[in-house]
Formats: structure tokens, C-alpha cells, sequence
């Protein structure tokens, strides 16, 4: 079931709180943790403009429902941008209710007005419930990630 009141804007400083409380759960989900560190220079990125990390929230009755944090990038085989889709989050007791479509098809718009070339993201292989959603709105690639953490 569609919930049309949920409204999708930029996260700012009044937000802080309500995000924390958020990505708490977000790292949980994905069984990790951050230094405080990282999690406030997260949050200071997300606010500066002269970053090119943005953050986006979903509120319904004016309480904060979800996120999604995307990074702005040139790449080598285009002229334009990419926007990578970096997190997503929606709480627990809202999914199903349109919450992370409504993220996505917004960080789809602000990548248009941005003049992106493409919106892209990567998911855990076992997250099957997001994974429909995914298949519905963006095309799965047959490019597979490695990775070497420095």
C-alpha cells in the first residue's frame, strides 16, 4: 500500500537526531558499527555544500521514516556525473508503504537536475526484500564488486 504522505526533502541541521537514531539502525541492519568520528564527519558532509554528498529524507507526520545518501562523481566513460546511491534506509515499521521508491525516484530527480548520467547502487545478494523494489525501477547489471579495504 502506497502511504501518499510521505514527503522526501534535503536533510538539514534540525534533522540530526532523528538521522542518528536512523543510521543506528541502518549500520545494525548491515551488522556493523562506525567510530563516532566517521558518523559526525558523515553527518557534516551531508550538510556542506561544497561536498558533493547529499542526504535525503523521508518524513510522515512529521517524523523521520528513512534515508538515502548519494555521492555526486566524475567517471571516465562519460562527460557528465554519476550518482552513486550510497546508503538507503527505511524503518522497519514502514516498510511496504512506497518509503524507499519514493527516495529512490527522488534521488532520480535530483540526479536529472544535476545533470547525472546514471543513478547506480550495490545491495547485499540476501536482501530479497529490497531487491524487489530494486527490480522493479532499475535494471541489475552482471557486473560483480571486489574489494580490498586499505
Amino acid at each position: 500500500m502506497e502511504n501518499i504522505s510521505t514527503k522526501i526533502a534535503l536533510l538539514s541541521e534540525a534533522d540530526h537526531k532523528a538521522w542518528l537514531d536512523l543510521w543506528q539502525q541502518y549500520l545494525a541492519f548491515y551488522d556493523t558499527s562506525l567510530p563516532l568520528s566517521t558518523i559526525e564527519a558523515t553527518w557534516r558532509n551531508l550538510l556542506d555544500n561544497t561536498v558533493s554528498i547529499y542526504g535525503f529524507g523521508a518524513w510522515q507526520d512529521d517524523m523521520l521514516v528513512g534515508f538515502t545518501h548519494v555521492v555526486l562523481h566524475p567517471n571516465t566513460w562519460n562527460t557528465t556525473d554519476c550518482c552513486y546511491l550510497e546508503d538507503l534506509y527505511v524503518s522497519e515499521n514502514v516498510r511496504g508503504q512506497g518509503v524507499g521508491r519514493a527516495l529512490i525516484e527522488q534521488v532520480y530527480d535530483f540526479a536529472a537536475q544535476k545533470n547525472c548520467n546514471r543513478v547506480y547502487w550495490t545491495t547485499q545478494e540476501g536482501n530479497t526484500a529490497a531487491r524487489k523494489l530494486y527490480d522493479a525501477i532499475a535494471t541489475k547489471t552482471d557486473m560483480v564488486q571486489y574489494r580490498k579495504n586499505l
